[in-house]
């Protein structure tokens, strides 16, 4: 474990040193370039951040469904575990927006980075105003045909804790008219929320099929959180499977005995 401790010391330093040199190259240029262009810095920084990840922790990723994702305008809802699908989201949806905390976009450096791209920022301290902005951010970049991504949790959750899908995703999907795509994955098995390691191993993500246009609420909430957490208990089990050496967080074991396997390897504090 302190060679792992080490490695992932040694791998989060680099991202930051990455970041801050990226950040200082490309600001005379970035700023200047048209939008869809200038999605070549993000994507060669999370390129880098990617390459750090595999040969220094010894962690890939796989992404399964990339045909569930239309070229034009939608909701992509995504299981929020980790850093990690913020990132791999950037790089294999078309022209992607994020709804996301305002702290992020006053942060100095990446902030600017994250406006050029055209986030949509939110207050959280004021639900109301909150939902009316997103509503209507999310309105114009749908006019522009970009796709939405929202974490319908609103925080990232450790892997088989008990989901708590906020109900604003279906403002949105009702306002809008469009369809949702919902995202499994397992990204909190490797690269988990405030730890200091990060676990070698595949993660794993799961595009799934659209919920169209139309539903009411109570169908519309029960099938995107059916969907998304039948898929992420699907790649809990064969990451438990597959991955005794794998140091499970408590939320996991615990969730994994709900679904009839008594986890034997490691177990996180």
């Amino acid at each position: 474990m302190n060679l792992l401790i080490l490695r992932s010391l040694i791998f989060k330093v680099a991202c930051l040193v990455i970041t801050i040199i990226e950040i200082v190259i490309f600001a005379p240029i970035y700023f200047f370039l048209p939008h869809k262009i200038s999605w070549i810095v993000p994507h060669a920084w999370i390129h880098s951040i990617f390459w750090l990840q595999k040969y220094l922790i010894g962690t890939t990723y796989e992404i399964e469904g990339i045909e569930h994702l239309p070229q034009g305008a939608c909701i992509i809802a995504v299981k929020h575990q980790s850093t990690w699908e913020a990132l791999a989201l950037v790089l294999h949806v078309k022209d992607p927006t994020f709804i996301l905390k305002n702290e992020l976009i006053r942060t100095p450096g990446i902030g600017w980075y994250l406006a050029k791209a055209g986030m949509i920022p939110i207050n959280r301290d004021v639900p109301i105003k909150a939902l009316r902005a997103i509503i209507e951010g999310s309105r114009k970049k749908a006019q522009e045909n970009r796709q939405i991504i929202i974490f319908p949790e609103g925080t990232r959750k450790p892997p088989g804790a008990e989901p708590h899908y906020k109900t604003g995703i279906f403002s949105i999907y009702s306002e809008l008219d469009l369809s949702v795509i919902p995202v499994a994955l397992n990204s909190g098995l490797y690269w988990p929320k405030q730890n200091l390691r990060c676990y070698p191993g595949k993660i794993r993500c799961c595009i799934l099929p659209p919920i169209k246009p139309g539903l009411e609420k109570k169908q519309f909430m029960s099938h995107l959180e059916t969907e998304i957490e039948k898929a992420c208990d699907k790649l809990l089990l064969s990451a438990a499977k597959n991955g005794n050496s794998l140091a499970m967080p408590p939320t996991a074991v615990r969730r994994l005995e709900e679904l009839g396997i008594t986890w034997k390897g490691l177990i996180r504090l």
